[in-house]
């Protein structure tokens, strides 16, 4: 019962990774992390991403141009594009090593130490992936607010607001921390699930050889 258990919270904790690193893909590459409506032309919108920038006009016309300089870009954009590329890649990394550890696939199935090892890194670095995926998106997000609440700039100038893609990267980041966690936590079962093999495994006739003392029934009257 506890080794089903365990094989189930693996599966939930694989599910939520993998759900987590496509949302965190997605979150870095659409430009939907600012959003701002302008007051003077209230049917065209502008969204900012890490990589451009686009306006999207009343006949629903689509125009993306992308950042000039990486130079020019505000502090908290440049880190955040080196965080969540870094955390794309520790979740692809993390989804591969868990997937080796996971008690369904056969490899290193007669070395149970090595899978439990292989499932613990990957829920770690899933966990590093989630926290790399939090920390720049708290971090736009923080700034926006400080901007939109800024007293010093004029209530005529329009104001940054929150985009789609930062509450995605919230969802992305909270489900690569709980996959990896899930999995990391459910490295035990290889231990608990797997059973152990028997000490010596003889046949009954080499048995019979190895103690002298046990002689066959037929042969019980020659002793005598």
């Amino acid at each position: 019962m506890a080794g089903g258990w365990w094989a189930k919270a693996q599966v939930g904790g694989m599910l939520l990774a993998l759900l987590g690193w496509v949302s965190s893909c997605v979150t870095t590459f659409v430009p939907l992390w600012k959003n701002l409506n302008l007051d003077l032309n209230e049917l065209e919108v502008w969204n900012m991403g890490l990589w451009q920038v686009c306006i999207t006009q009343e006949e629903g016309v689509v125009e993306c141009q992308a950042h000039g300089s990486f130079l020019a870009l505000p502090p908290e954009l440049r880190i955040s594009r080196l965080l969540m590329c870094l955390s794309n890649g520790l979740g692809l990394l993390g989804c591969l090593l868990a997937a080796l550890g996971l008690e369904g696939w056969r490899t290193c199935e007669d070395k149970p130490g090595r899978k439990r090892r292989l499932l613990l890194a990957g829920g770690v670095t899933l966990g590093m992936a989630g926290i790399t995926t939090l920390v720049p998106i708290s971090w736009v997000a923080y700034n926006t607010v400080l901007d939109f609440w800024d007293e010093t700039v004029p209530d005529i100038v329009p104001r940054w607001e929150f985009g789609e893609a930062t509450f995605l990267g919230w969802f992305a980041g909270a489900f690569l921390a709980a996959g990896g966690l899930l999995l990391a936590c459910s490295a035990r079962s290889t231990r608990t699930a797997t059973p152990l093999a028997p000490a010596c495994r003889q046949a009954p006739a080499a048995r019979g050889l190895a103690g002298g003392h046990h002689l066959h029934p037929k042969n019980a009257d020659l002793v005598i």
